[in-house]
């Protein structure tokens, strides 16, 4: 199979993994929507720091990215590992959406209107949880607020099982152009393990209706390594994807951490592992390629025309907390509980439980419990992690460029580190650039781990704090 890299086909030859390789490599790693990763951050970040932090985004004028936590689901889908509030009674809904409102208006306080809206997330959790007047009053509440930029990028995740047409006619006339929605597997025998039913049918007559009303992406996300698959049967799932012909597609490798989601402890004996859950990676890799689309990196494909694909040629691609973006640039202003904000060199997070959160936003107008100010050395390795996840290639120049160092002095340590990588066909290491080879774009996060000055100590722990890499 081949696929596009920045204007060239590479080969991607599956089978030169062997077993030795696959568990060399699968071991726990994080996904880097951030540098440093959340487990470095502290609780001495308080909201102080987080207004000090805004106040230097705006004396920069930077533009703005926004993302709301909307975090109550009907129903509890036991793969979840998201923060996620199961509620059937909706109306513990109205006073979280009060204090949202309250803390939109304190944020809208730090970032004046100058600065333009590039991009506007609504997740979840389960956003069509609130019916279409209350999610028209939380846009018009925001949009007052803000000043949205003419081409910017609004979306929102929905479920199929409780997204209705009113809720699609109101998004789309709020200006919403962008839908996610997650499938993770079209197996009734699955679904029926994960808690989650959701046929095939639903799924289509969604996104056609979505399609007709003019939503200009819909995005897709599947799961692979969830109970009773096989390469053979996520094999006929992607197929059944790629008949919806989704703009943009999620491939997540399922995160089984059972100390942290008891919920998972329920199917631990019929989880695929090792080679297995390798299969069925392959078995979606493979699916998405030969249909055309291109492998941005991690678990992302895209069509070739869309604008991720294009932003990756370009080599404008960016990673935040959202997964790869084309809004580099963009202070992240994140709302709502365990809400992760990326101001400048400033990383903040909200509180985690509803509760705790309202209080604090009632209390203060922010309900920041934690953060992280960069250091220089997080700067840099920020920058290489990015370009490393972003574009496989680290260009040295450039970063030395940036950073006033000498690539091959300050990295020695990562370089030698990454012989081992070479040696097993994942890199090149070149005087002038680091290259991820097509098939060490499988294991990008390992190559990521290099650069990481904090892993080690994180790895310590009895418990990993990520899942595995595959």
């Amino acid at each position: 199979m081949t696929q596009g890299d920045a204007g060239r086909d590479d080969k991607i030859e599956i089978g030169q993994i062997s077993d030795a390789i696959l568990e060399k490599y699968n071991r726990p790693g994080p996904r880097y929507t951030s540098y440093p990763t959340a487990p470095v951050w502290t609780d001495d970040f308080g909201p102080d720091d987080f207004e000090q932090a805004c106040a230097q985004a705006e004396a920069q004028g930077t533009p703005l990215s926004l993302y709301m936590h909307l975090p109550f689901c009907e129903s509890l889908c036991l793969f979840c590992a998201c923060n996620v509030s199961i509620q059937k009674n909706k109306s513990v809904g109205v006073p979280y959406l009060a204090a949202l409102k309250r803390e939109i208006q304190h944020m809208a306080g730090l970032a004046s209107k100058k600065r333009p809206v590039q991009q506007f997330h609504w997740g979840g959790g389960t956003p069509t949880y609130f019916a279409p007047e209350q999610l028209e009053d939380l846009f018009g509440h925001t949009r007052e607020r803000f000043t949205f930029a003419a081409d910017a990028e609004l979306g929102i995740e929905v479920d199929p099982r409780v997204t209705s047409l009113a809720h699609l006619e109101t998004l789309r006339k709020l200006g919403f152009n962008r839908l996610s929605m997650g499938i993770q597997d079209f197996r009734p025998q699955v679904q029926k393990a994960i808690h989650r039913i959701q046929p095939y049918e639903m799924t289509r007559d969604l996104i056609l209706a979505a399609r007709a009303m003019g939503f200009q992406s819909i995005n897709v996300d599947v799961i692979y390594g969830l109970p009773y698959q096989t390469g053979a049967t996520f094999r006929e799932t992607i197929a059944q994807v790629l008949t919806l012909e989704p703009d943009r597609v999620a491939m997540f490798s399922y995160a089984h951490v059972p100390w942290l989601r008891k919920q998972q402890g329920s199917f631990a004996a019929h989880l695929p592992e090792g080679r297995e859950k390798f299969q069925i990676f392959r078995a979606g890799l493979e699916g998405f390629l030969n249909a055309g689309y291109v492998y941005i990196g991690m678990d992302h494909f895209a069509r070739p025309g869309d604008e991720l694909a294009t932003a990756q040629r370009n080599r404008t691609l960016h990673r935040n907390f959202q997964g790869y973006t084309t809004k580099a640039g963009a202070d992240l202003y994140g709302m709502g509980v365990s809400a992760i904000s990326s101001i400048g060199d400033a990383y903040a997070q909200n509180r985690r439980e509803v509760p705790a959160y309202e209080a604090a936003v009632t209390e203060r107008g922010l309900a920041t419990m934690r953060g992280y100010r960069l250091s220089a050395d997080d700067r840099l390795r920020r920058a290489v992690i990015g370009r490393l996840l972003c574009h496989t290639v680290i260009p040295k120049s450039e970063i030395e460029r940036e950073f006033s160092i000498s690539f091959d002095d300050y990295f020695r340590a990562e370089l030698e580190r990454l012989e081992e990588s070479r040696a097993d066909g994942l890199v090149t290491l070149a005087p002038g650039e680091i290259r991820v080879t097509a098939l060490g774009r499988i294991f990008i996060r390992n190559m990521a781990m290099v650069f990481d000055r904090y892993l080690q100590e994180q790895q310590m722990d009895k418990r990993p704090l990520f899942s595995k890499t595959l």
